[in-house]
Parts: C-alpha cells; sequence; structure tokens
C-alpha cells in the first residue's frame, strides 16, 4: 500500500478547471467578481452595490461601525435616560454642547447615522444569508458530487493494488463511509462522499443569530422601561406612572404597556459583619413583600433580594437600595399633631449616615394662630460613636445607637407655587430660622422616644421610638432579553461549529488495470488546508486495506502516479525509483 500524501493544497487554473464539480460548493459564500466597468449601467453598477453590501468584509465593517458607535451612547449623557446631566453638560460645554446636538450625540441609538448603519447592516446579513440558504438547502438535496478524471491530483491522495474485484472494493468503500457518517453513493467507476456539513449550518446560524440579536435589541430599546420607587415598611406600591419617583422608557412605550401589579413592602430585613476586615458588609439585604397581579389577583408572599428580582409577567422588580425612615411627630402650638409620618432619609455613606428634610405642609398654627408651614433639616446616624468620637458620622450601618438631628426652620416652603420640588431638600428663600436663646439657629440631638420643644412656645418634635427601614426598588420591563440571549447563545454554538468542523469529500475509485489486478486511488478534498484530511483519509485507506489488502509485488508493474486508470503503464526509465 502506498503512503497518503498531501500537495499543494492551492491547485493551478488548469487543475481546478479539471476537478470540475468535484472542487465546488464547498461553501455556499457568494463569489466577488469584478465588475465589468466599461459595460456597466445602472443595473450593473446597483448590481455590484447590492453584491458589495451583501460581502462578507462589508458586513463586519458595518458591524464594527455600529459598535464604535455605541460608545458615545455610553461616555455622553443621553436625553433619553437623564434630562439633568445633559443639561449639566451643555451648560458646562456651551459650543461643544451645540455640535453634539446637531450630530444627535445627546440621543445616540435614536439618531439618524446610528440608525442608518444599523438598517444596512440588517439589510446585509438578510441579504447575506438568503441566497446562501437556498443554495445550502439545494446542496442537502444532492447528492455529493462525482470524483475528478485524475484523483492523484488532489492535495491528499493515496493507491494500491489489490486482488479485490471494483465492485466488492465499491461496496466496502460505501459501507464503511456510511459508517463514518459521510454522505456517500455509488457513481460511475468511484464512490463519493461529503461530510462536515455542519460547518454551513453553524455559519448560517451565527448570521441569523446576529439578525435576531439586532431584532431583540432594537424591540427592547423602543418598548424598554425603567422606573424607581422608594417604599417605606407598611406602604406599597402600584405599577402606574404616577407612582414612580423617576421613570424612563423607550420611544414607542405607553402607559398601556405597563404590567398591572402592586405590591406592599411589609419588611426589610438587613443584618452585616460585625467583626473583622469586612466590618459593616451586608451580609442579608431582604424585603419581605406582599403582591398582586393585575387589577383582581390574589395577594401572594415573596420575598426580594439583590439579584433575585420579583418577576411579575414581562416587569422584574430588583432590590436596589435601603436606608432608614425615622418616624417623627409634631405638634403645634397647642399641642394639637399637625404630622406624624415615617420620613425615608437618603444614605450619605456605607455605614448609612443619612440626611433629609422634614416639611409640615398644611394644618400648622404657631403661637399667634397664624398659619405657617415647618421644616426641619434632618440628619440621622444609625450607630452614633458618642461625642467622645468628634463626628456626626455613623460608626455601623445596624441600628445600634441611632440618632436624629434636627435644625428648625418656619415661613413658606414653596410648595403652593406650582413648580416641583424634591422632597429630599428645603427651599429656604422664603424660611426663617428658629432662633435659641443665643440667637443661633435652634437645633437640638434627639434619641428615640425624646422630644425637642421649639422656642416661644411655637410646638414640639418627637422623636419615635419606633425606626422604619426602606427600600428602594427598581422595576424594569425590557421585552426581547430573552431573545438576545438565545441570539447570543446560538451565535457562540453557531460560529464555533463554523471554525472547528471541516467540511471535506472523499472519494474512492476502483478499475480494472491492464493485467487484470484492481487499481484503488482514494482522494480527499477539503475547503481548506489542513492537517486533517490527510489524516482522515489516511484511517479511511486503513481500514479499506483491511478488507481489500494490497495484491502481490510486481517489480516489473508498479502503478504510476501519474497514470490514467485502467491504461498500460508505461515502462519506467532506468534508475528511476518505483512505488
Amino acid at each position: 500500500m502506498s503512503k497518503t500524501t498531501a500537495s499543494d493544497p492551492a491547485p493551478s487554473a488548469a487543475e481546478d478547471q479539471e476537478l470540475g464539480d468535484a472542487g465546488s460548493q464547498l461553501s455556499t459564500a457568494p463569489k466577488e467578481e469584478a465588475p465589468n466597468l466599461p459595460a456597466l449601467g445602472v443595473i450593473g453598477w446597483a448590481r455590484w452595490f447590492w453584491r458589495q453590501l451583501t460581502s462578507m468584509r462589508v458586513a463586519l465593517l458595518l458591524l464594527l461601525l455600529l459598535s464604535l458607535g455605541a460608545i458615545p451612547g455610553s461616555l455622553i449623557p443621553q436625553s433619553g435616560s437623564d434630562e439633568t446631566k445633559v443639561a449639566d453638560f451643555r451648560k458646562a460645554h456651551p459650543t461643544l454642547g451645540d455640535v453634539y446636538d446637531k450630530i444627535g450625540m445627546f440621543h445616540v441609538y435614536s439618531s439618524v447615522w446610528f440608525s442608518a448603519i444599523y438598517i444596512l447592516l440588517f439589510v446585509s446579513l438578510i441579504g447575506c444569508i438568503v441566497p446562501r440558504t437556498w443554495q445550502f438547502v439545494g446542496q442537502l438535496r444532492g447528492l455529493p458530487p462525482g470524483a475528478p478524471r485524475r484523483l492523484n491530483r488532489l492535495p491528499a491522495h493515496t493507491t494500491w493494488r489489490t486482488t479485490a474485484e471494483p465492485e466488492q472494493v465499491h461496496e466496502a468503500a460505501l459501507a464503511l463511509l456510511k459508517k463514518r457518517r459521510f454522505r456517500a453513493h455509488r457513481t460511475g467507476d468511484a464512490v463519493a462522499a461529503e461530510k462536515g456539513y455542519l460547518r454551513e449550518v453553524g455559519n448560517l446560524v451565527f448570521h441569523i443569530a446576529l439578525i435576531v440579536m439586532l431584532v431583540a435589541f432594537a424591540w427592547g430599546q423602543l418598548y424598554k422601561s425603567e422606573g424607581n420607587k422608594l417604599v417605606v415598611e407598611g406602604n406599597g406600591f402600584s405599577n402606574t406612572l404616577t407612582q414612580y419617583d423617576d421613570f424612563k422608557s423607550g420611544n414607542l412605550f405607553t402607559s398601556d404597556d405597563l404590567v398591572p401589579f402592586s405590591f406592599n413592602l411589609k419588611k426589610f430585613t438587613g443584618t452585616y459583619e460585625r467583626t473583622g476586615p469586612n466590618k459593616g458588609t451586608p451580609r442579608v439585604y431582604k424585603a419581605g413583600i406582599t403582591y398582586s397581579a393585575g387589577a383582581y389577583g390574589k395577594d401572594e408572599t415573596d420575598t426580594v433580594k439583590v439579584n433575585h428580582p420579583l418577576e411579575i409577567g414581562d416587569s422584574k422588580v430588583y432590590l436596589v437600595s435601603h436606608g432608614y425612615a425615622p418616624v417623627v411627630t409634631v405638634r403645634d402650638a397647642k399641642g394639637k399633631v399637625v404630622f406624624d409620618d415615617a420620613v425615608p432619609l437618603l444614605p450619605l455613606d456605607a455605614n448609612v449616615t443619612s440626611s433629609g428634610v422634614v416639611k409640615v405642609l398644611d394644618g400648622y398654627r404657631n403661637a399667634k394662630g397664624e398659619k405657617e408651614q415647618l421644616g426641619f433639616n434632618a440628619f440621622f446616624v444609625p450607630t452614633f460613636g458618642g461625642h467622645a468620637s468628634g463626628t456626626m458620622l455613623s460608626q455601623f450601618p445596624a441600628l445600634d445607637n441611632p440618632l436624629l438631628a434636627l435644625s428648625a426652620y418656619h415661613g413658606d416652603l414653596g410648595a403652593d407655587s406650582g413648580i416641583p420640588q424634591s422632597v429630599y431638600q428645603m427651599d429656604r428663600s422664603n424660611m426663617k430660622e428658629f432662633k435659641n436663646s443665643e440667637g443661633k439657629l435652634f437645633k437640638k440631638l434627639l434619641k428615640p422616644g425624646e422630644t425637642m420643644k421649639l422656642p416661644n412656645g411655637a410646638g414640639s418634635v418627637t422623636f419615635g421610638k419606633d425606626i422604619k427601614e426602606w427600600a428602594g426598588f427598581q422595576v424594569v420591563q425590557q421585552p426581547g432579553s430573552g431573545w438576545a440571549l438565545a441570539g447570543a447563545l446560538a451565535a457562540i454554538g453557531g460560529l464555533a461549529a463554523s471554525l472547528f468542523i471541516q467540511r471535506r469529500r472523499v472519494w474512492v475509485r476502483a478499475v480494472k488495470g491492464a493485467d487484470g489486478v484492481t487499481v484503488v486511488e482514494m482522494a480527499g478534498l477539503g475547503r481548506s488546508e489542513s492537517a486533517k484530511v490527510p489524516e482522515e483519509l489516511g484511517h479511511l485507506a486503513g481500514d479499506l486495506y483491511e478488507q481489500a489488502p494490497g495484491a502481490p509485488d510486481d517489480p516489473a508493474d508498479s502503478p504510476d502516479p501519474d497514470q490514467e486508470p485502467g491504461t498500460e503503464p508505461p515502462v519506467p526509465a532506468e534508475g528511476a525509483e518505483k512505488q
């Protein structure tokens, strides 16, 4: 048996023509033809432009441009997500802000140039996939092409002589190749087989997955919504626009797309590491809630944890923040309760040092019986380190030694002006300070249960013993995320298949020689140069050789690699090496 050899993988033009159909259709990639410039008309140029647009080179270029175009959307404030930051940027950089506004940098994902890249990439992928898919379906419905005339011209080939009949060799080869999961059939004086169709399947799956990801991304951006809500223990939330603290959505989103549900925060539980280098690190963050889906849904109980959201329909409710809400009771000059509620304060550091304001808008009358509004700057520490610590910062995030600092104001808070204002800040432009005996701002540190008497009998403020906690929830509704994930996984699988699976063909020819001995030729051809084709051909030839063993050597009659099967071998020249 002769040794399997591998020759130059790039056959010449004449050899390629000699292979005929045997070397064709190993890939469904469209052939790029140079345009015949003198003969091009409008239709010719349109056809050439379409071929360029649907080429792999242009698709990769568009994908690169899409990636580069998304960078400004991450670095520059976007009007769809944070109008305040956009306004601050324009104020700080007026000239650059005007330039950015004209080229759409403040709304990158809905800009004309980004949409153009997106649509061109979409069209390029579809224009590439559709013809390749039909071509591949045609290949699957057909049979592997017949053997070329001279198998010894292929990159990997081998030959030997055997006493077995050609028909026996063909039947053995057909059975062997089918056993190795080749698509094989008998054609003429040879057996043709092909394997590795999953390479092209992977290629098509990769491109289809990219389209799925693009559609899912566009769908999600157009119909997404995202809102935040701070809920104090004992209070609830209904999924309507008026209930959110802040809300942003896609261009095609409407209030009718909100999933109907509501929930109540029963209890928030937070535990922290007490010792060691991780002291103060949260160990448990969970919110116990009762919720109902739909307008008339039954109440159900669940626990929302960090990275474990509550899923209701297409909405996900995430636990994103936590803080404290001291209960404050305010009485007027006659002792009447005009305010009694838990006031959520915003954390300033990891130990939940918090600040905010208490606003008494209605019902208060001063010592003279005049209507006024009260405002208190509030500073809260869950664990006060004591006066000896010299700081008003919390030493630990848990409620070990809570302390509330209040400074008092009276007058007009401006809440009736119709201008929106933050519940965590106080407009002091029309407010007056309560003065202490020294003529300074009246303020006091309160422990739970203590009361602060306002000057001149103006009333009192009590820091309740019951300190509630609040939880910040983010409600996200982003359709298409499941499709995007499926597309990403399919793209990875398809890319792996197209990279690691090689499509190759094998031919086995057995014909009678001039001396009546059967000459067996085997050859393999792959789409690209690879050591796998000669290696696999060697294993196949070894197995076939066991069923069609070599004939006894005849030194006067060894086959010539360049000889046509079935013809009289030429007499070797003197001194020539025999196979």
